[in-house]
């Protein structure tokens, strides 16, 4: 019995600690709960900021929406307007001053312009006109062209030369002043007569268009340089200056030259007027140097004094060319 009263009391006291320790827990509760309320007070300043910010962004945005409409309205009202015009106009102007506005094929002049350009020959000589042969008994039969003929026989080796060079696959990347293109049989004859018949003055006809025809000019300005070298200069004449354009650049794709190539002081010199032309010449020969003057197709009348110099070519139009007013090829 004493042993059953003493068991009492410890199974109770046993009970009384196991209820005890859950009551710490308690106080934790209640200030995780405490902590709660500060929550939705700082969300509500994070979403009035953003609201804020969205409303700038918005405004900044209708900004850039209204200028970009002022900046269309303005370029529309500048296109319609005289300086948008004026722009657009000066830009082909600049084109007409460097001589780079589109090509526009011309032809030269009738048969009956052939006999104006045989005349000059006859009635004022170059001094190469008075090397005819001495000892002719008859004077009817008398005529300079043979002795004209002879200029470039003592080097007709190196000229036939550069003929067998021109028919040959055109050479894209030859030094600058070699042409760079290839001639074909009937350009060769041209050549040809106009080196070893007319002594390097005189009418050819034309090739059929400009651009065949500065070719030809292009292969003589190659080998004449080789003849003469720094003393040689070559003077185009062609009255437009969209005209002097077409050789200009049909000279730089056949002879791989480029813009410091043409001027006074160059080895080209392009020329609207024949008075100019002979100006020019008459200096170089001054100082001893040797002008080739090449005369466009489309230059209907050549002054008279172009055509005492030693060295020239005009192309001459055939019975089938013919050109308007403005030397458009009808």
């Amino acid at each position: 019995m004493p042993d059953d009263t003493d068991l009492t009391p410890q199974d109770h006291s046993g009970e009384t600690a196991e209820a005890s320790s859950p009551e710490p827990e308690t106080p934790q509760s209640d200030d995780s709960a405490a902590e709660t309320p500060a929550d939705p007070g700082r969300d509500a300043l994070i979403r009035l900021a953003l609201t804020e910010l969205q409303q700038r962004r918005d405004a900044l945005q209708q900004d850039i929406d209204s200028l970009n409409q002022r900046k269309l309205q303005l370029e529309q009202e500048i296109a319609g307007t005289f300086v948008g015009q004026s722009d657009a106009i000066a830009r082909r102007v600049k084109g007409f001053q460097e001589y780079l506005s589109g090509a526009l094929q011309g032809m030269a002049q009738s048969v009956e312009q052939l006999e104006l350009v045989s005349q000059p020959v006859v009635v004022q000589p170059s001094p190469l006109d008075q090397q005819a042969a001495n000892g002719q008994e008859d004077a009817n039969t008398a005529d300079p062209t043979p002795a004209v003929a002879d200029t470039f026989r003592p080097d007709e080796a190196l000229i036939r030369a550069s003929f067998e060079r021109f028919t040959e696959q055109p050479d894209f990347y030859a030094d600058p002043w070699k042409l760079r293109r290839s001639l074909d049989q009937s350009d060769i004859a041209v050549l040809e007569d106009w080196f070893f018949n007319q002594g390097g003055r005189g009418a050819q006809s034309s090739r059929g268009n400009r651009p065949r025809n500065v070719l030809i000019g292009s292969a003589l300005i190659a080998i004449l340089s080789d003849l003469y070298g720094d003393q040689f200069q070559t003077l185009v004449l062609a009255g437009q200056p969209e005209r002097l354009g077409e050789w200009r650049r049909g000279l730089q794709d056949a002879l791989g030259l480029g813009r410091e190539d043409f001027g006074p002081n160059s080895g080209i010199v392009l020329f609207e007027r024949g008075d100019a032309l002979v100006e020019r010449a008459d200096r170089l020969e001054e100082r001893g140097e040797v002008p080739l003057i090449l005369i466009d197709a489309a230059e209907r009348v050549v002054d008279i004094p172009v055509l005492q110099f030693p060295l020239w070519m005009a192309f001459a139009a055939g019975p089938g060319e013919i050109y308007d007013d403005d030397n458009e090829l009808l």
